[in-house]
């Protein structure tokens, strides 16, 4: 069994406000606790694809958005994010972030975690051991490289399509990098206004009672959604996680 071994770091982050210290938002859903997760120690969760996952309690979930950054949406995330105090974690795309840096740049700096999602978005059990491999570490490389000097993301990675293989995630546990996959998501890939993606998101919600949640902030309808959904979460009870780099 992988061992989970994480660290429950409370008032590290003065920024990162509970809902009542939220400015101009009292009632705003924040960020309950921070999780610093140690890929030494926590290789792999999410149990869509895994055996475990993050050690939450019950209504705690950690939000998670992928393969941005993406002009247009990418900002309305950050800004529904923003009003409500809450820090998620976003899984780049090395070509966008390539592209679009000032975005890499504002997500880090609004308190958010940035990991790896590679570089184009393959799915790697597809193509040869030697290109998936370089689509991880051109990944790392082109997101740090957006991110800047001054700043250093995390060693977080998450398979496109959780397309693994065994070679793959042991030369990632090997690294220390953790691979992230989900316990729930929003199946936001497919067509779907935004009321048919907050009613489907919420029942799989209430269904888990909490957990790894999937977004894509690249969707129109997903960033529509995500204010009410905010909202939403704190009528029912539900208290974001948010995870982190454990310290070396």
């Amino acid at each position: 069994m992988i061992r989970i071994a994480l660290l429950v770091v409370l008032g590290l982050f003065p920024q990162w406000a509970a809902a009542a210290e939220c400015p101009g938002n009292p009632d705003a859903l924040g960020t309950e606790r921070v999780l610093a997760v140690d890929g030494a120690a926590t290789p792999r969760v999410g149990r869509k694809s895994f055996p475990e996952t993050l050690p939450l309690g019950p209504k705690e979930v950690v939000l998670t958005f992928d393969d941005g950054p993406n002009p247009g949406t990418t900002e309305r995330v950050l800004d529904a994010l923003k009003r409500e105090c809450v820090r998620a974690t976003f899984f780049l795309i090395g070509r966008h972030a390539e592209s679009h840096p000032e975005l890499v740049r504002r997500t880090y700096a609004e308190g958010h975690t940035i990991g790896n999602h590679t570089y184009s978005h393959p799915w790697l059990s597809q193509i040869m051991p030697a290109r998936a491999q370089a689509e991880i570490e051109r990944g790392f490389s082109a997101i740090q490289a957006a991110l800047g000097p001054s700043h250093k993301m995390a060693q977080f990675f998450r398979f496109p399509g959780f397309t693994s293989t065994r070679a793959l995630l042991d030369n990632l546990e090997q690294r220390h990098i953790a691979v992230f996959g989900a316990d729930l998501w929003a199946s936001d890939w497919n067509p779907m206004t935004p009321d048919q993606t907050l009613d489907l998101t919420l029942r799989r919600l209430t269904a888990t009672g909490g957990g790894i949640l999937l977004f894509h902030d690249t969707q129109p309808h997903t960033a529509a959604m995500l204010p009410g959904f905010l909202r939403e979460m704190k009528r029912r009870g539900f208290n974001i996680a948010h995870v982190v780099p454990a310290p070396h």
